[in-house]
């Protein structure tokens, strides 16, 4: 029996994106949040529901970035370039946030720096994030095999936008997560804030799926022709169905259902970029199959990673498992 090594490893790193941007993205949402937060007791009740699992998310970001470079050295190759800029300035703002996050626990008196570096550390990497997608879906020039546009070609009005998207995605994904970890005030003002995101999340993916299909004809096809036309359909109307219970759950009071909601909308949306993108792992320019390293290469990893991922996973699992539950606001879990 003969296994699609390249299909294989694409669905593997399309996993570990997924899995980062769900993960990581309600820790992010919350540093995003700080703001409409302002009292230190509301803060440190925010930071301790992330505490036991924030870093642990970021494991699926070096699994994406390590499996892109070993399984597509093409492509990473031909990415990485084009998109240097937004790339260190998130990993630059990962680092300083992380600082951030520890050192406001330990520097009582500049508490306040340390949140604010929180806060900024959290929007910046949520923005590149939405920078770097927006630059993949607008596009990048590739001749002979190499990135052949200009340092900034990543920075337009398309990936603008998508930027704003990911950092309000991000946020709405904070404040359901405070919904489901907390009680009282906190709560109340959570859902306060979740609504509004939530109607701006939808309108900006809105604009960005008009935008889109004229961006690539290859966009426009796949959305307007047959049968892919049929997933173009099916998509929006689960997302309105993720939005009416986004919207009920947090009419209703209701803990868990938001926070299901907003994952649910991000997952949505992955997979529109996965029906417009798919064969192409570079739209438009690399298939997955003609930028693949060599079946052996990708076997020997497969090993390695048929091991790996279910431990990650194991070990995420009983985490989210041993500090399932609402928050105590007296005792924290840092």
């Amino acid at each position: 029996m003969e296994f699609d090594l390249p299909m294989i490893w694409a669905g593997i790193i399309a996993f570990a994106v997924i899995a980062y941007v769900v993960m990581d993205g309600f820790d992010l949402g919350i540093g995003i949040l700080f703001p409409f937060f302002p009292e230190r007791h509301d803060r440190d009740l925010m930071t301790n529901s992330i505490a036991p699992v924030w870093d642990g998310n970021e494991t699926w970001l070096v699994m994406g970035g390590g499996g892109l470079m070993a399984a597509f050295p093409v492509v990473y190759a031909t990415v990485l370039p084009a998109l240097y800029f937004p790339i260190v300035l998130m990993l630059l703002a990962l680092i300083f946030r992380g600082v951030a996050f520890e050192f406001r626990w330990r520097s009582r008196n500049r508490s306040a720096w340390w949140d604010a570096g929180f806060w900024i550390g959290s929007t910046i990497a949520a923005a590149m994030q939405g920078f770097a997608l927006g630059a993949l879906v607008q596009g990048l020039e590739i001749r002979d095999g190499s990135f052949a546009g200009g340092t900034f070609d990543w920075l337009s009005p398309f990936s603008l936008l998508t930027a704003a998207a990911v950092v309000t995605g991000y946020a709405l994904l904070g404040a359901t997560w405070i919904v489901l970890k907390t009680n009282g005030d906190i709560q109340d003002r959570a859902r306060r804030v979740a609504l509004p995101a939530g109607v701006a999340l939808f309108a900006l993916i809105g604009l960005v799926s008009l935008w889109s299909p004229f961006i690539n004809p290859l966009y426009f096809e796949r959305w307007f022709s047959w049968p892919s036309m049929i997933f173009s359909g099916l998509v929006p109307a689960l997302l309105a169905g993720c939005g009416w219970a986004l919207w009920q759950g947090l009419r209703k009071g209701r803990h868990l259902q938001p926070f299901l909601a907003a994952l649910g909308v991000f997952m949505l949306c992955f997979a529109g970029l996965g029906i417009s993108f798919f064969p192409y792992i570079v739209p438009g320019s690399l298939t997955i199959r003609e930028s693949a390293a060599p079946d052996a290469s990708l076997a020997f990893m497969l090993a390695g990673a048929a091991v790996m991922i279910p431990v990650i996973l194991a070990y995420t699992s009983y985490s989210y498992w041993v500090f399932r539950g609402k928050m105590d606001p007296e005792e924290g879990y840092h």
